[in-house]
């Protein structure tokens, strides 16, 4: 199904537009918010955060007009599952991926940055990378999977993996050093 199919029901507010979402990327999505939230015994949060997807798509589209599908859908399903991941764990910290990922980035991103210096000068970083290691960069900090799930889909060590990532990491921030936001 072509997304500009898709986007062009949203815009005639037609049911199948939903349909067609959940047969298209229902299960990426489901797997997004699933590795965020964690939580292996019950699946409910990841179930609502899919439901809250169609309802957050259906109500931003129109008036927006997403150029890539796949890449609008993810960053609603992330912002949700980080949200209820939030509300999940305010009182305690969790034992999931989230912590860690946050714990690795903490000394390169720092709170007092602008969200636009920080996406141009990461969309830049990002560009320069070679393939692999902007796609387990991506994994790691995007979509928060799991070190051992990086090395598998790869098929590279465990130490393989941390090592690049702690080498991107590094030249991130010497990448907003240079640019003069403040780490």
């Amino acid at each position: 199904m072509d997304d500009q199919v898709i986007i062009d029901w949203y815009w005639e507010r037609s049911e199948y537009a939903i349909v067609a979402t959940k047969k298209k990327y229902g299960s990426y999505c489901h797997r997004v918010s699933y590795n965020i939230l964690q939580n292996r015994e019950d699946t409910e949060d990841t179930e609502e955060c899919l439901n809250d997807l169609y309802m957050k798509a259906w109500e931003s589209i129109p008036p927006t007009r997403p150029l890539r599908l796949g890449a609008y859908l993810t960053k609603i399903v992330r912002n949700l599952a980080l949200q209820r991941y939030k509300k999940n764990h305010a009182k305690k910290r969790g034992s999931g991926e989230v912590p860690l990922v946050y714990e690795e980035l903490e000394h390169v991103l720092t709170e007092s940055m602008k969200d636009e210096d920080l996406v141009d000068v990461l969309n830049e970083f990002l560009a320069d990378l070679p393939r692999l290691t902007r796609v387990m960069f991506m994994q790691r900090y995007f979509y928060l999977h799991s070190i051992q799930e990086i090395a598998t889909t790869h098929e590279l060590g465990e130490s393989h993996v941390k090592m690049t990532l702690k080498r991107t990491r590094d030249a991130l921030q010497r990448a907003l050093e240079a640019e003069g936001v403040r780490v």
